[in-house]
């Protein structure tokens, strides 16, 4: 495991070293080290990923730690890979995304040592097995996260997503520090090892600690009702930071909830059941809310909500498996859930970094303003359109292999003899296959707006040419991928298995092989046959493209009014589900028979945000307000109030003795 330490050294050093180059050569210093240092993280993880052995590296440190055991077993392997993969992938982004920044006089250098701070805490926290330097690393990678998010802390929304962010973050630690407080004294250590031998004997304490535990970390991965910041901070901070805290960072509590599971053994019936309910309202509620979204960054962020919720129903399928005594669902729940947590942080950060892209040339996230851009950024329209056709489970790309494997292990759960079961597993597949339509609507909507169509005014108009190499080239490369494993999941199987069977206790675990390649053939197929028509096409026009006119109606010719907005596109969908939405309306009504001016606009609130989030805020406000007068800015005030707390403290110790 040494290699895995000087990788994350090489880390932080990197991200120093690299604030004393100039401007051009700034994230080209970070992006070698960064580079360098997953690869040598990376050496250890695969080794235990494809061999199976599991590595130890103890850490001696004061008496208050003791001796701190960093493990790399299957399952901290496998989140290392992604960790590291999509981490160098968007610090090497970040080159063209901060060069307008640059350009214009923005210091940069606290962000190049956040960053590679942020990457070596999140590997730290899937590899410690100690309570104590655990939460430690967490805070880190809390704290690290922050000030990456308020990049532009100019601006005063920044600043309060930031704010709401690292609130969000504290009230999760709070719940994780019980949870490890309660396990650790009755365990008497502060090591991972000891908690299972406490908890699996205690069906009663083991629901409360993952109660616990799964609020704590699902606050972090952002399922509901814990979600409220993740639509703020995403959308907020650079897109390269977006696609690192979608893509990987939220996955370290989907982790924390994986670990907790190999704390408990065979979790209880009521807790998988609970845990289902969880994650099919927040995909449901995440897919919806995307659909509502104006702000691409701001979709992206909801669409998140709906993936984890996505990897939960997933987990939840392992979970009642496990509980009922049925492998071959407990496996393909849990290989669904590991597989999609793969897959989604390559598509999502795909769509992340594309969004970044459409930001850095038109500078604005609104994609009721853009349009057309499929002539100006062509590269960058066929990435976005392949993160799409893959978020939304559609082969031959990434997504559809995960979801077909929660469907499969949904189907196979309607073997296990039980009502409830049973009743619950069919509810999952109408809901998940609700989620899939919903997706389908949504990232229509984003790409036909974005890309197809007129464009809608000047911030799209200006756009004259597609984004630098270095933007590009991340993408083209997680494109691929979407499309690789899309096409041969058979290969990428095996090495999930190994995380599989550690979460579920079974050596020999069930692998749907047989089908994997079955899925690989005609996904191959599908893929020439296309590959084929498409040079057919291109050979009989020789490449050229012909514009005609459409039949304009009686009007001379189309214009960038006459097509779809993005509101009118999901309108009708959303005109049926008027109660899951607060609508704020803005409207200047025509008052004359031709009027200078008139506008309409539409804004979806969060009803969490709107009935609970802005209500409590309200309140802590009036309540503090009652204060106000106590900030006099006098220090002879102060210095009273300090003594009368002094006599007040003296008056209650003499009471006490």
């Amino acid at each position: 495991m040494n290699t895995f330490f000087i990788g994350i050294i090489l880390l932080l050093v990197g991200g120093i070293i690299a604030g004393l180059f100039s401007d051009r050569f700034k994230i080209i210093v970070l992006s070698v080290f960064t580079a360098i240092a997953s690869v040598l993280s990376l050496t250890p993880a695969v080794k235990v990923l494809f061999g199976g052995e599991t590595l130890v590296q103890t850490l001696n440190f004061n008496k208050l730690f003791g001796a701190v055991n960093f493990v790399i077993d299957p399952l901290a392997a496998f989140f290392i890979v992604v960790i590291c993969l999509m981490s160098t992938l968007a610090v090497i982004y970040s080159k063209g995304y901060l060069k307008p920044y640059m350009e214009k006089g923005k210091d940069i250098r606290a962000h190049l040592i956040f960053l590679p701070v942020l990457i070596g805490s999140m590997l730290s926290v899937v590899t410690c097995q100690n309570a104590f330097m655990f939460l430690i690393c967490w805070e880190i990678m809390s704290l690290s996260s922050f000030f990456l998010v308020i990049f532009e802390n100019e601006k005063k929304e920044v600043r309060r997503a930031g704010i709401k962010y690292l609130v969000f973050m504290h009230i999760s630690v709070i719940f994780i520090m019980i949870a490890f407080a309660l396990m650790s004294i009755s365990a008497g250590s502060f090591d991972f090892n000891t908690f299972a031998s406490v908890i699996q004997n205690n069906k009663h304490l083991s629901n409360i600690i993952f109660a616990l535990l799964f609020i704590g970390f699902g606050t972090k991965a952002g399922f509901v009702p814990f979600h409220n910041w993740l639509p703020d901070g995403h959308p907020a901070a650079p897109s390269h930071v977006s696609a690192v805290m979608s893509g990987v960072m939220i996955k370290t509590g989907i982790y924390g909830i994986l670990r907790t599971l190999t704390f408990i053994g065979t979790p209880s019936k009521a807790v998988s059941f609970a845990v289902l309910f969880v994650a099919l309202v927040t995909a449901l509620y995440g897919v919806l809310y995307a659909i509502t979204q104006e702000d691409v960054k701001r979709m992206l962020a909801y669409s998140s909500i709906e993936n984890i919720g996505i990897i939960g129903l997933c987990m939840s399928v392992g979970m009642l498996g496990l509980s009922y005594n049925n492998n071959a669902v407990a496996v393909l729940g849990f290989a669904a859930c590991i597989l999609h947590i793969l897959n989604h942080s390559i598509f999502k950060e795909l769509l992340f970094l594309a969004a970044g892209s459409v930001y850095t040339k038109t500078h604005t996230r609104n994609m009721e303003v853009l349009g057309g851009l499929i002539k100006s950024m062509p590269a960058t329209a066929i990435m976005f359109l392949a993160g799409s056709v893959a978020i939304c489970g559609l082969p031959p790309f990434n997504g559809f292999i995960s979801e077909f494997l929660v469907y499969f292990g949904m189907i196979k759960g309607l073997s296990i003899h039980h009502f409830s079961s049973v009743i619950v597993f069919l509810f999952a597949i109408a809901g998940l296959a609700f989620v899939g339509t919903m997706a389908v609507l949504c990232f229509t909507k984003a790409y036909s707006i974005i890309f197809l169509g007129m464009k809608r005014t000047e911030a799209a108009e200006k756009v004259q040419s597609d984004v630098d190499k270095s933007m590009l080239i991340p993408m083209g490369i997680l494109a691929s991928l979407t499309l690789i494993i899309g096409v041969m999941p058979q290969f990428i199987f095996g090495a999930v298995l190994k995380p599989v069977s550690l979460l579920t206790s079974i050596e020999n675990v069930y692998a749907p092989t047989a089908i994997m390649w079955s899925i690989s053939v005609f996904a191959l197929l599908f893929v020439v046959v296309l590959s084929v028509l498409i040079l057919l096409k291109l050979k009989l026009t020789k490449g050229r493209i012909e514009l005609h006119e459409t039949w304009g109606c009686g009007y001379n010719s189309g214009n960038n009014r006459m097509q779809y907005s993005a509101s009118s596109y999901v309108s009708p969908f959303l005109s049926m589900l008027k109660p899951l939405f607060k609508k704020v309306f803005d409207v200047e009504k025509p008052r004359k028979l031709f009027p200078h001016s008139a506008h309409f606009s539409l804004h979806i609130e969060d009803i969490e945000e709107a009935y609970v989030i802005n209500p409590l805020l309200k309140s802590d406000e009036w309540f503090l307000s009652k204060f106000e007068a106590l900030q006099s800015g006098n220090i002879q005030s102060y210095i009273k109030y300090g003594l009368i707390f002094l006599v007040v403290v003296i008056i209650g110790s003499l009471f006490v003795g």
